[in-house]
């Protein structure tokens, strides 16, 4: 024993040693054999599902491009019937604005026309009127002149006579 105590590398020293390496190694075997697949595993679903997550994340995204392209798209199409509309409605509004400036210089020459119609009808009217009038007197004045009454024969030669040169100085 004496050879074992001198030695400078003792079991007694070197057995804890041993012991922790076949510790560590028997416990790494059952880590790497039973526990470290779990992990393994555990960590390749959860790496599968954050890539799932994300192709998911994308796929959206895309789908959101896409919907928002074609709001865009109905958008300007939109706009541009509501602009034809718009134009169509002026065209619209100035053709109706024309056909009813149109009637109405019509009907204010139609009324211009009708009342210089009624106008000189009233003139003529005036005119017989007043030749009447004036024949009348003219009889009645002959009467008195002449001191006799005058026959309805008589009168209406005088009247005609009258008027004939009223007309003709009126010319």
């Amino acid at each position: 024993m004496i050879l074992a105590s001198s030695d400078p590398i003792a079991f007694d020293t070197i057995a804890p040693y041993i012991t922790a390496v076949v510790v560590f190694v028997v416990f790494f075997a059952i880590f790497a054999q039973f526990i470290m697949p779990t992990i393994t595993k555990g960590l390749d679903d959860r790496n599968n599902k954050i890539l799932g997550e994300i192709a998911a994340a994308e796929a959206a995204r895309t789908e959101a491009k896409a919907a928002q392209a074609a709001f865009e798209k109905r958008l300007v199409e939109a706009q541009d019937e509501a602009t034809k509309t718009i134009a169509a409605a002026r065209a619209d509004a100035q053709r109706i604005a024309g056909e009813l400036r149109t009637k109405a210089e019509a009907e204010l020459a139609d009324l211009k026309r009708r009342a210089h119609d009624d106008m000189e009808s009233a003139r003529k009217q005036a005119v017989a009127d007043l030749e009447a009038h004036a024949a009348h007197l003219a009889v009645s004045v002959a009467g008195r002149i002449l001191g006799r009454e005058i026959k309805p024969a008589d009168q209406s030669t005088l009247i005609a006579d009258s008027l004939k040169e009223l007309a003709a100085t009126r010319n």
